[in-house]
């Protein structure tokens, strides 16, 4: 946290800003997905229902992935659990960014295991260097995320770990009784996306835990709160006018 400060979304300016670097990073975020994908070996859990989904209803994956994150969304909201204007975003760039690299193929298709592998891992690498500046805007977390810790605090005797791995496993089932790819790459991003996401956070010094989001209705208050400002200042010139 000494290197990479966060900014506190206490004004327009800051929310615009933070808005900016998240959208920013999740679009990134995107290309690492695709590479995960485009690795052939199996995609990441989340992915295997996102990419059943498209295969069964016959939609764009980015089209069934936002359909994925919407839903957990409601259930975040039904959990009671915070939501952030972040979240939103994260629902609609993450899947719609990896129809554009679909879309334009960008990077052809590894033909040797070593390669996919390589592939995955470089995928996975810079998802979580795009993590890390998604969550450092501090305007709320992915719905999965969220959902993670709502479930978590409803299920305190079970270790966050188990109840991870009940989510993701549930989500592959799923996915792969739809037709989704599951491979050796769906294991290797099950067990490493955690630790290479915590090496990124590590190598420039980052603390997830040290960040307070911001909840929609806080963002909301500010620009309610410039909104009010703004017709004073409009009110006191017109009166001097």
């Amino acid at each position: 946290m000494k290197r990479f400060s966060v900014t506190d979304n206490k004004t327009v300016g800051g929310i615009a800003r933070n808005f900016l670097i998240a959208a920013v990073s999740l679009f990134v975020n995107g290309f690492g997905i695709y590479l995960t994908m485009r690795a052939s070996i199996g995609a990441a859990p989340w992915d295997v229902l996102s990419l059943g989904l498209s295969k069964t209803l016959g939609i764009l994956y980015g089209t069934a992935s936002i359909s994925v994150s919407v839903t957990i969304l409601i259930i975040d909201i039904l959990l009671k659990e915070p939501i952030g204007i972040a979240m939103v975003l994260d629902a609609i760039v993450v899947g719609k960014s990896v129809d554009f690299f679909n879309m334009i193929d960008v990077v052809p298709v590894p033909k040797s295991l070593p390669g996919s592998i390589g592939m995955l891992l470089l995928g996975l690498v810079i998802i979580g260097y795009t993590q890390m500046f998604y969550m450092r805007a501090a305007l709320g977390c992915g719905p999965r995320d969220t959902l993670l810790v709502g479930l978590k605090k409803r299920l305190q005797r079970i270790p966050i770990g188990l109840v991870s791995i009940g989510l993701l496993s549930t989500a592959t089932l799923i996915g792969y009784l739809l037709g989704g790819p599951v491979g050796i790459g769906t294991l290797l991003c099950a067990f490493l996306a955690g630790p290479v996401m915590q090496l990124a956070f590590r190598s420039l010094s980052f603390d997830a835990t040290a960040v307070r989001h911001q909840r929609f209705s806080e963002t909301i208050a500010v620009f309610a709160s410039a909104a009010k400002k703004h017709n004073c200042v409009l009110g006191r010139k017109r009166k001097h006018a």
